[in-house]
């Protein structure tokens, strides 16, 4: 399913309960779609948000009946869904364009501008809670950790920071990468935060240890990584500048598959539906594009928990995951039982550890086959 937006789009969302996407563009207007398998997209609502400036970010507050967009004219607009109509207008909310918005709690939104400005604002009262002078360049992405009111940002300088929320300061901010950092996603259950980079690596940090990387995974892409988005605790969805949509394992660090070519150009945005049967794509070729998420990742879903059974559950928070393949490869004992009735073989495998091996080898097999 395609939309023709008819501009170059910077952002999109959905409504977090109806069939509707929201994009905003660069011309600064705000398109409003309703959406449906087997019929065209309808536009609902085309409304000329910012100006001459740009629309660049997006986000359904106010369980979906609002729509908030940010814009270089460092003004946060608030439309209502049903008319089209102003809400709430905050001039000058930013001292630099702003460049992305994203939900938090459903009273509370975060906005990041230009230069490394973070804040967090009230959508009741319409006013700021928090403010974060948090980097020296543009903020790319943010996410939220709701269970310790943590804001991760990252930034064209090529940090990440985490903002303590209740502390009203930036926590810990990472060391220098030496490379943009254009998306962010929290995975693993909370232990691992995954940046995409202006290179096309992925960062992985440990979560309580954010001053530097812990693993790299170099092979995904020479391009760019613009877009992250989570598909659960295992799997992410990357966008990258090649136009390429690729489903990619976190560790073991993998490309499961790529699963859609948006088009020739990046891909600037990723967002699922409220239900998750489609994902939205949007790239500089002017379209928005709905792919049936079960249609992509057909015959994908089952090698996330195949590769866990195989390696086991250590893989799931290892720092010291060989992601480049040229690490030091795991040893052990491969063992192989025949039966005649029928004829059958089963195979196990035995990690010994290093600390064993200087032991009586035979003794970590033994207890591996219960033998005392």
């Amino acid at each position: 399913m395609e939309i023709n937006l008819g501009k170059l789009p910077f952002d999109i969302d959905f409504h977090p309960s109806n069939t509707l996407v929201a994009a905003g563009l660069i011309n600064g207007d705000l398109h409003l779609y309703r959406y449906a398998a087997n019929s065209l997209p309808q536009r609902l609502l085309e409304v000329h948000a910012h100006g001459e400036e740009s629309c660049r970010a997006v986000r359904f507050i106010n369980d979906g009946h609002a729509i908030v967009t940010g814009s270089p004219d460092r003004s946060i607009l608030a439309t209502d869904v049903e008319t089209g109509s102003v809400i709430a207008r905050l001039e000058n909310s930013h001292g630099a364009a702003i460049n992305r918005l994203i939900n938090l709690t459903e009273t509370t939104i975060a906005s990041g501008d230009d230069e490394g400005c973070i804040k967090v604002w009230d959508t009741r009262q319409q006013s700021c809670c928090n403010s974060f002078d948090a980097h020296g360049e543009y903020i790319s992405d943010m996410t939220f950790a709701s269970d310790s009111m943590k804001l991760l940002g990252v930034s064209g300088d090529g940090t990440l920071s985490v903002c303590n929320l209740r502390r009203n300061k930036v926590q810990v901010q990472s060391e220098f990468s030496e490379d943009e950092l254009l998306s962010v996603v929290i995975m693993k259950n909370g232990r691992k935060v995954i940046c995409g980079t202006q290179s096309g690596a992925l960062l992985l940090y440990s979560w309580g240890h954010f001053k530097d990387c812990s693993d790299r995974f170099i092979d995904l892409s020479p391009n760019s990584v613009d877009a992250l988005l989570k598909l659960d605790e295992d799997r992410i969805i990357t966008g990258s500048e090649n136009g390429l949509i690729s489903l990619v394992g976190i560790l073991p660090n993998r490309i499961i598959q790529p699963i859609a070519e948006h088009s020739e150009y990046p891909v600037e945005r990723l967002a699922f539906s409220f239900d998750r049967k489609y994902l939205g794509s949007i790239s500089h070729d002017q379209m928005l594009k709905l792919w049936d998420l079960d249609d992509l990742l057909q015959g994908s879903g089952s090698i996330s928990s195949s590769v866990r059974n195989q390696e086991g559950m250590g893989d799931s928070d290892s720092d010291e995951m060989d992601v480049d393949g040229k690490g030091p490869k795991e040893k052990g004992l491969v063992i192989i039982i025949l039966d005649k009735q029928p004829l059958t073989a089963v195979v196990a495998f035995l990690p010994i550890c290093s600390s064993e091996v200087g032991e009586n080898p035979h003794s970590h097999l033994q207890r591996g086959m219960g033998i005392p």
